[in-house]
């Protein structure tokens, strides 16, 4: 697939990641759909979900993005599959999810429309 088009598409996704590192709501606000949906180890999450956790502040302290996968969905879809590891504010405990995001190119840019996180085993 493009590298153009992984290139594009993971700079949004960090952008959304750095916007959490951050405590940035309004750039997480303006990466996410109006109907986004999420799908977490702990249920689903709607745009305003997301953005509520940056209520206190920075939910990530840091973050790395590794082993990406892109897949073109035609007409102007874009999934984004990776590893994601982190440590959340106030810890010490590095985690590592598996994620699958599903941008959507609109005239602005891309926006992101689903996402799915899948905690990794760590051995």
């Amino acid at each position: 697939m493009s590298a153009a088009l992984l290139s594009e598409i993971l700079a949004c996704e960090h952008a959304v990641w750095q916007a959490l590192q951050d405590g940035d709501a309004a750039a997480d606000k303006a990466a996410l759909a109006a109907d986004f949906l999420g799908v977490y180890p702990d249920g689903f999450s709607g745009r305003t979900d997301h953005i509520g956790q940056l209520a206190n502040g920075p939910s990530i302290a840091t973050f790395e993005i590794s082993d990406t996968h892109i897949r073109h969905v035609p007409p102007d879809h874009a999934l984004l599959s990776y590893r994601a590891d982190f440590i959340r504010a106030g810890s010490e405990i590095s985690e590592a999810m598996y994620v699958s995001s599903l941008w959507r190119r609109f005239d602005s840019g891309w926006i992101n429309v689903f996402s799915q996180d899948t905690p990794a085993m760590l051995i």
